[in-house]
């Protein structure tokens, strides 16, 4: 029944955060109007709406599943963007994940499934 979830995460600045998303984190824009922004990477879509609130992106966040975490680490963290607290690590619920803050103070985790 249900197929896939989208998260939607909150945007301070519809510019830089285009610039972030696809320049730091390789996604792609699909769509905008007013405020509000659509990217997709490979099968994932995040959704951001526009807040002028900078404590809004403080509490909101996604777990993103992916195959290959490593590369993927290897990648943003040539970009700088991982998290200082959330380096590639392997968890004892059996995920081996990291995560980044966006340019709005979004924390986004990526993980893989160990147990595969």
């Amino acid at each position: 029944m249900l197929q896939t979830a989208i998260p939607i995460l909150a945007s301070l600045d519809a510019t830089q955060t285009i610039d972030f998303y696809t320049g730091k984190l390789g996604f792609k824009l699909e769509s905008q109007w007013d405020g509000y922004l659509i990217f997709s990477k490979d099968e994932i879509f995040i959704h951001l709406w526009a807040t002028t609130d900078p404590e809004v992106p403080k509490a909101t966040g996604c777990y993103i599943r992916v195959m290959e975490v490593d590369a993927l680490f290897a990648e943003y963290d040539a970009q700088g963007v991982v998290h200082p607290n959330g380096r590639l690590d392997d968890m004892p619920w059996g995920m081996r994940q990291f995560s980044i803050l966006d340019n709005n103070g979004n924390i986004i985790h990526f993980g893989q499934d160990n147990r595969l």
